[in-house]
């Protein structure tokens, strides 16, 4: 393997991954939720520099070309499966994320299927608007557990009366709850706008290149 910095950040990449899971291990909620932010946000920046670098500099090399898919598509599954399963199975999520993991399950096995030949099949502008927007909702989704649990905190003891004034307008807002509440309710609206624009993306992504590879599945 060619050691170069668009691949040592490949790798960081691929690393990151499982350790966006991880954070919900070790810490509790919002630490767990802003650490894995921060990591996505950190991995998906390196996504942008790791290309840009490799063609500025001329440092494209063949194990790079096949480690920075694998990072891209290993830090949107494992995010998914995060956000699903702290969101109680919201179909809302469930159906979009399930576009997007069973598109990255079957042309990763048509991949793999057409060996030499698949690297004959670019991968195109919309399937990198795709990606980027996948990464932009899932951000968006994490955001929204930050303010939830933040605003959980802020009315820790106080009863639902209270709270419904409080967002009222009726009692003086001490807490910074309607701040907190209108940020959760943006962050989880556009996250799962911004997701499902993804798995529509994603979805006619996965026909071109199935449409592309059909010529060299034939016997």
């Amino acid at each position: 393997m060619t050691w170069n910095i668009p691949n040592f950040l490949s790798v960081l990449r691929l690393v990151a991954a499982p350790m966006v899971a991880v954070m919900f291990l070790f810490f509790t909620r919002p630490h767990a939720d802003w650490f894995a932010l921060c990591l996505f946000l950190v991995a998906s920046i390196t996504d942008w520099f790791d290309g840009y670098l490799a063609r500025a500099w001329g440092q494209e090399t063949r194990i790079g070309a096949m480690i920075d898919p694998i990072a891209d598509k290993a830090m949107v599954v494992v995010a998914l499966m995060v956000i699903v399963g702290y969101s109680s199975m919201s179909p809302w999520l469930v159906l979009p994320a399930t576009v997007i993991l069973f598109r990255e399950v079957f042309v990763s096995g048509l991949r793999e299927f057409l060996g030499d030949v698949a690297g004959t099949l670019k991968v195109t502008k919309l399937a990198k608007w795709k990606t980027a927007t996948q990464m932009v909702a899932i951000a968006f989704l994490f955001g929204q557990g930050v303010f939830e649990h933040y605003l959980g905190m802020s009315a820790w003891g106080m009863d639902q009366a209270l709270v419904d004034q409080v967002m009222a307008g009726e009692v003086e807002d001490l807490q910074g709850l309607r701040w907190k509440y209108e940020g959760m309710v943006w962050a989880g609206w556009l996250g799962i706008v911004l997701l499902w624009v993804a798995a529509l993306l994603t979805g006619v992504t996965g026909l071109d290149y199935f449409l592309k590879a059909r010529p060299h599945l034939k016997d």
